[in-house]
C-alpha cells in the first residue's frame, strides 16, 4: 500500500520546546489519529505538514511531493481544518463559494452545496453571526469541496454536537472508502477515534511514544486494578506505567490475555484510548 504522507526525521525546535524526530507514514486508504495533551507537539507537526512553519532538520513527502513545493503542488491534493481557522467575519456562506472557485481548480459547487443542506447551513447566513459548532461544519463542507486526496483536520468535531459528531465521522468513513484518500484527525475526543481511526500516533513532549494500529493499542494494552500490596508483587517487567489513586492503584500492561492468566486473581479491563493517554503521560515507571 503506498503512503499518503511519509514523515522522516522531522525536527523543529523553538527556545522551549523540540518537536522530533518524528518519523511516520500515513497510508492511502487510512485514517490516522493523532493525540496527546495540549503542548504536546500536534499542532507544530501539522503545521510542519502545510509548511507554514520552517523545520531545522527531517524531510515530508505528500503523494511523493515534497511538502517545500506546497503551494505550487501540493495545495490542490489537501482539504484542511485548522483549530484556529476562520474566514473573514463580514463574508456571507455562499461568498465562500465563489471565493474559492478561484483559488481551487477542483473546486465543486455541487457538492459544497449539498453539504450546506445536509448541515442546515443557510447561504445566506453572515459568518460572524455563526456559532462555533456551525463554523465548523462550514469548515468541513469548505475543505471537502474542493476534492482534495487528503484531509488533514486539527479538532474538526469540536463544538458540535453528538448527532451531528456522529454524521461528521460517517462523512470521513465515506472519503476514505476508494483507498485513495486519507485522512490525519488530530483531536481530543478519543472516542470519536476509537470508531474511525485505522491507525493511533501518540505524542508525548515531543515525541512519538506510540505508533500502532486502533485495534493493536485497544486490544493489546489493558488495565491491572488493584491495592497497593498487590502492586508490589507485581512483576516489574509487566508494568508499562501505574499509577496510585485514593482507592486503588490502576497498573497499564501490555499483552492483556497473556497478563489475565498470569494474575487470574485479578481484573485487568479493556483500556480506553483515553485512559492509555492519562496512564502514560501522568503513570510512574518502575
Amino acid at each position: 500500500m503506498e503512503n499518503s504522507v511519509e514523515v522522516k526525521n522531522l525536527v523543529k525546535e523553538y527556545d522551549k520546546f523540540k518537536l522530533g524526530e518524528i518519523n511516520f507514514e500515513i497510508p492511502s486508504g487510512s485514517i490516522v489519529g493523532l493525540i496527546g495533551e495540549n503542548g504536546a507537539g500536534k499542532t507544530t507537526l501539522i503545521k510542519s505538514i502545510l509548511n507554514i512553519i520552517n523545520t531545522n532538520n527531517g524531510s515530508i513527502n505528500i503523494f511523493n511531493k515534497d511538502n517545500k513545493q506546497y503551494e505550487k503542488v501540493v495545495k490542490e491534493d489537501i482539504g484542511v481544518v485548522l483549530d484556529n481557522m476562520f474566514f473573514p467575519e463580514n463574508l456571507k456562506i455562499k461568498d465562500i463559494n465563489s471565493i474559492m472557485k478561484g483559488i481551487f481548480k477542483n473546486w465543486n459547487s455541487e457538492t459544497f452545496n449539498k453539504y450546506l443542506l445536509e448541515f442546515k447551513l443557510d447561504e445566506k447566513l453572515i459568518i460572524k453571526k455563526l456559532s462555533k459548532g456551525m463554523r465548523k461544519k462550514l469548515e468541513i463542507a469548505t475543505a471537502i469541496s474542493h476534492e482534495p486526496k487528503l484531509l488533514i483536520l486539527d479538532e474538526p468535531t469540536s463544538g458540535l454536537d453528538p448527532v451531528v459528531r456522529s454524521e461528521v465521522l460517517d462523512i470521513f468513513m465515506d472519503f476514505i472508502q476508494d483507498e485513495e484518500h486519507s485522512i490525519l484527525l488530530s483531536t481530543h475526543i478519543t472516542s470519536d477515534l476509537e470508531h474511525i481511526a485505522d491507525k493511533i500516533i501518540f505524542i508525548n513532549d515531543g515525541k512519538i511514544v506510540l505508533d500502532k494500529s486502533r485495534d493493536e493499542l485497544l486490544d493489546n494494552y489493558g488495565v491491572l486494578k488493584c491495592d497497593d500490596t498487590y502492586l508490589a508483587k507485581v512483576d516489574k517487567k509487566d508494568i508499562v506505567s501505574y499509577k496510585k489513586n485514593k482507592y486503588d492503584c490502576q497498573i497499564l500492561v501490555e499483552n492483556r490475555d497473556k497478563m489475565s492468566k498470569k494474575y487470574n486473581d485479578c481484573v485487568i479491563d479493556k483500556i480506553s484510548l483515553e485512559d492509555l493517554m492519562v496512564l502514560i503521560i501522568k503513570g510512574e515507571r518502575v
